[in-house]
Parts: C-alpha cells; sequence; structure tokens
C-alpha cells in the first residue's frame, strides 16, 4: 500500500513538470479525443429530455473512469508494488501520462498571456480572436477592458477546474479519478449550458461537474488566500462575496482571486447573444486592467505549485495512517492467537 501511495505521488509530480514543460498538444490531446467520442454519443441520445442527459452522462464519464481502472489495473496488477519494481515504474509512467493529459495550467497561462498580449498593443481584433480559447462569452461585445476581466475571471475558475480540482480527484481516486473528472468537467463545458438545446439534456452533466467541483474549488479558494499577494483581501472578498455568484464552485475562486489582486469581478456579460448580469465580488476594489492579467497568471501558477504539494501529502499521510491502522488489527490479531494458544496450554496442565 504504501508503494502504492509513493507512485501515484512520483508520478503526479512527473506529470505536472510535463505540463509546465510541452503543456497541451495542438492535435491529438486525449481530451480533445474523449470529447469527439461524447459528442458521437450524444448525436444519437439527444433528446430534449433529462433522462437521456443522465444516460449520456453516466455512460460517457462512467465509460472513462471504467475504462481507466482497467487500464490501471493491467499496468500495476493486483498487489501493491515498490515504484523501483517494473510494475512500480510503469504505475508511476501511466499516473505521470494521466497527470500530463488531464491538467491544462500551462495552456491557460499562455492562451491568457496571448489576450493580454493583444490588449497591450491594442489590437482588440487579435484579443478577440483569442478569447474564445479561454472562455465561451462573446468576444465582440466586448471592450478592452472587459476582456481583460474576463481573462482573469476565466484564469480564476479554470485554476480549479483545470488544474486544482484534478489533482483532487487523482489523490483520492489515482487514475480513474483524475480521468472521471476531466470527463466530467468536459461533458460540462459541452453540454451544460443553459442554450434552448441543452437546457434539459445537460442538467445533469452541468449537476455532476457542480458536485465534481466542489472539494477543488474550495481548495482553490484556501490556496489562493495564502498564496495571493493580499491575504487579508482574498480572505475578506471570499467571505462576503463567495455565494453571490450563480456557480456554486466559481463564486468562492473568483471571489478569492478578487481580493487577493485587489480588483473588482463579475457584473454584466453576454454568452451567444445572452446578457448576464452577475454580482461584483469584491466591489470596492477598482476594475481589472491589462496588467492584472499577468499577475493572475503568476497567482494561479502559485496555487497549482501548492495544489500539488497539498494533494500528494495528503494521499501519502492518508496511505501511512491506514497502513499502521492495518498493522495494529494484525499485531491485535497476533497477541489474541498467542493469549489463545497460552490458555489452552494452561487448561491441558
Amino acid at each position: 500500500m504504501r508503494g502504492e501511495h509513493a507512485a501515484y505521488a512520483c508520478g503526479a509530480a512527473l506529470g505536472f513538470l510535463g505540463d509546465l514543460i510541452a503543456a497541451d498538444p495542438r492535435r491529438g490531446h486525449p481530451v480533445a479525443a474523449f470529447g469527439r467520442a461524447a459528442g458521437a454519443v450524444e448525436r444519437r441520445l439527444w433528446r430534449d429530455h433529462r433522462g437521456y442527459g443522465a444516460a449520456h452522462a453516466v455512460l460517457c464519464a462512467g465509460g472513462a473512469a471504467a475504462g481507466a481502472a482497467l487500464l490501471e489495473r493491467a499496468v500495476r496488477g493486483t498487489t501493491p508494488a515498490s515504484p523501483s519494481s517494473l510494475r512500480g515504474r510503469a504505475g508511476v509512467a501511466l499516473t505521470a501520462a494521466t497527470v500530463w493529459a488531464v491538467l491544462g495550467g500551462t495552456s491557460l497561462g499562455r492562451e491568457a498571456r496571448a489576450v493580454g498580449g493583444a490588449l497591450s498593443a491594442g489590437d482588440l481584433d487579435v484579443a478577440r480572436e483569442r478569447l474564445p480559447h479561454l472562455c465561451g462569452r462573446d468576444p465582440q461585445a466586448l471592450d478592452g477592458p472587459q476582456m481583460a476581466r474576463a481573462v482573469v475571471e476565466s484564469v480564476a475558475e479554470n485554476t480549479s477546474d483545470a488544474v486544482v480540482g484534478a489533482l483532487v480527484w487523482g489523490a483520492l481516486g489515482g487514475v480513474p479519478g483524475l480521468v472521471a473528472f476531466r470527463a466530467v468537467n468536459t461533458l460540462d463545458a459541452m453540454v451544460g449550458h443553459k442554450s434552448p438545446r441543452y437546457r434539459r439534456f445537460g442538467w445533469a452533466a452541468a449537476r455532476l461537474d457542480d458536485l465534481a467541483g466542489w472539494p477543488g474549488s474550495r481548495l482553490t479558494a484556501a490556496l489562493t488566500v495564502l498564496a495571493g499577494p493580499d491575504r487579508r483581501g482574498a480572505l475578506r472578498a471570499r467571505r462576503a462575496d463567495g455565494g453571490a455568484h450563480p456557480s456554486p464552485n466559481a463564486g468562492p475562486v473568483e471571489a478569492s482571486f478578487a481580493g487577493a489582486l485587489g480588483v473588482r469581478l463579475g457584473g454584466t456579460l453576454a454568452y451567444g447573444g445572452r446578457v448576464e448580469h452577475r454580482p461584483v465580488l469584491n466591489g470596492g476594489a477598482r476594475p481589472v486592467a491589462v496588467d492584472d492579467i499577468e499577475r493572475a497568471v503568476r497567482l494561479s501558477r502559485r496555487v497549482s505549485v501548492l495544489a500539488l504539494a497539498t494533494t500528494v501529502a495528503a494521499r501519502l499521510v492518508a496511505g501511512a495512517a491506514r497502513a499502521a491502522v492495518a498493522r495494529g488489527a494484525v499485531a491485535r490479531v497476533a497477541g489474541a492467537r498467542v493469549a489463545g494458544g497460552r490458555g489452552r496450554e494452561v487448561g491441558a496442565v
């Protein structure tokens, strides 16, 4: 058991490093392949009905998790192995590849900086062209400051969705946990929005994503308070405004980022021609400036590193605790057998 947790820790660290170095490929990414498969299932199952949407979510996310579990079992076997053994090294490699595939922190920073660079150069057309890589807002309805605000909000939310949440579920469930979380998150991005087509069909995916994202969003908010340049501001905004956002998971994260960076987030935005008026987060602060994009990316990176350290440490500690409990149980059983044997010997005399 101890070897299994050590193998996960090594694999998670290597996968995180891989994301820092290689980021997401432009083509052939496993998550994109899952998206195409989920789209094909949707074309066969779609009905304007919640039940069909629930079947779609369970089939796609459950199938991905089951496939990952079978692959992990085939690679690691049924008994724990040392990370230095052949099976152990294979398990480390599988974990590293999966962590690299499901994380998107480096790509998130790259896209945010691309929009920020275009805004700094005054090229709003290029900024509008790149913004859809980060979020689903209508870029034509946004001016420069509004795009800067959209980027900072997207960096905050996706720090949880694309990095921290995955690491949390990886620590809880290993490779199947990593894959399941990314599958649920991808399904929500595909069908979880409130368009006429997906209002009912995507309901299950959206609710499942809310449930899966809850622990990661809370950890992201807590680490933002810890890593942010203004800890008191982050904590104050998190407490005051974290529950005001319509998303139960985006709210705490965006409020914490707003307070940590000393900026104002939220307000009016447009999605595909639909205008939403969201509550303002950290309302007493100044509006977002272009320079805040780089500050948000750096904060996101610090939070991501802390999340890796926290989740790996938590898994190692939990594994050590379970091993200690198991050893204690074995010792108690052995002691009871010895005592029973002595009793029988006395009776025989």
